[in-house]
């Protein structure tokens, strides 16, 4: 099948061989809190709060460090391609009860030995939500001082620890900030918090590392549960700041209007910004978190890194949490589809698709961008997966770790 395939692809010029090889050369970063609803080791967790929702009651999510790096260590096997690991705050070790204006390096001291023993990338996110310092709903953009300073404090923690982790892994470690600020109903003041938020950012950033450990960026969101009315952290403000300050813009794909076009944001980006981050889900009518699934919006998003050549340039991660559903196939299912739109795309023919376009042959263009859609994508997905020592039968290994490893929990 894999040999008819790769025949009837080369008849439009596009080669199986190169498609396979660089599919497999490009990570994906995945999110740690998948494994235990986004929860994190602090002493009294209970849940995500803070703008943010986990849904669902499936049994038998991770209950500490151990758990979560064997289920970690499960959905890798089980998944194709180069692979990072994107951690939040809360998932920091610590043998106490360490605020998180406290972090140190050594707090990641055990995530940092697993991934390089695995040869994984670590990303970090500082946690600005679930804890008594957010409950209003402000962190950096406070009116309290004290309180903003708190979350000041907590940031450059994580920036430190970030270039540290990229120092040791020698590969930089994206550093991502998003923040829940805003406002259940309407506001009598928008600029007052923006301005107090930029000024966080600059005395965060007035810190320099160096840019081959860390890469910064900063996420906006359209609104949060409890926060609808008004986002401090808006995609303008967010693509101004990140511009004038020679950061890194991260889009999540969740995080905008429904009738916005995710995958044409990243062009013209890029344009303008030497990287762009992706946090990728699957929203539906919201920011929702749902498994990304090997639709058209995740397709037309990789497309643009592919037939813009920016696989380098842009930062592929996920971001969903689903406590509906086995939270393992959760993470396998939405990290295979992110492999299978990669391959997908580069399977595509760019080159002459966009000649039609620049020639104005729009008809053609039409027609043959409808026709490969029936090229046999899966024989050269089978194949890809063989390469790695994997196939598209491995719901029976996700039932037996269930049956085995995560029934046997508490």
């Amino acid at each position: 099948m894999y040999e008819k395939a790769k025949e009837l692809y080369g008849n439009w010029g596009i080669d199986t061989e190169t498609a396979i090889e660089k599919c497999a050369g490009i990570p994906v970063s995945l999110h740690c809190w998948q494994g235990d609803d986004v929860r994190g080791f602090e002493k009294g967790a209970s849940g995500a709060s803070g703008g943010i929702q986990t849904t669902g009651n499936y049994p038998w999510r991770a209950n500490n460090k151990t758990e979560l790096m064997a289920d970690l260590d499960f959905v890798f096997s089980l998944v194709p391609g180069k692979k990072r690991l994107n951690l939040h705050a809360v998932y920091a070790i610590t043998e106490m009860d360490t605020d998180r204006d406290k972090l140190e390096p050594h707090h990641f001291d055990e995530w940092l030995d697993w991934a390089l023993r695995r040869g994984v990338g670590i990303d970090l996110n500082p946690t600005l939500f679930s804890h008594p310092l957010a409950a209003d709903g402000m962190t950096l953009s406070h009116s309290d001082a004290a309180v903003r300073n708190f979350w000041i404090r907590h940031v450059k923690a994580c920036r430190k620890i970030a270039a540290f982790i990229g120092e040791k892994q020698k590969t930089p470690c994206l550093n991502n900030i998003w923040i829940p600020d805003g406002l259940k109903n309407p506001p009598a003041d928008r600029l007052s918090a923006r301005l107090r938020l930029r000024d966080a950012l600059d005395d965060i950033f007035s810190v320099t590392y160096n840019k081959h450990h860390i890469i910064d960026a900063v996420e906006s969101k359209v609104f949060g549960i409890g926060l609808e009315n008004y986002t401090v952290g808006s995609s303008e403000f967010y693509i101004a700041y990140a511009a004038t300050r020679g950061i890194t813009v991260l889009l999540d794909n969740g995080h905008y209007h429904p009738t916005e076009n995710v995958a044409d944001k990243l062009p013209a980006l890029l344009a303008f910004f030497d990287k762009v981050a992706l946090h990728l889900t699957h929203p539906v009518r919201w920011d929702s978190d749902h498994v990304v699934l090997f639709d058209d919006e995740i397709k037309e998003i990789i497309a643009e890194i592919v037939r813009n050549n920016a696989e380098d340039r842009v930062l592929i991660g996920l971001d969903y949490f689903d406590a509906s559903i086995n939270r393992i196939v959760a993470w396998i299912t939405g990290a295979r589809n992110v492999q299978k739109a990669l391959l997908y795309t580069f399977l595509l023919p760019h080159t002459e698709f966009k000649y039609l376009q620049e020639a104005g042959n729009f008809s053609k263009l039409l027609a043959m961008q409808e026709e490969v859609k029936t090229l046999p994508f899966g024989a050269v997905w089978e194949e890809y997966l063989a390469r790695q020592n994997l196939s598209t039968d491995w719901f029976k290994s996700a039932e037996q770790y269930e049956r085995d490893v995560l029934s046997k929990r508490r």
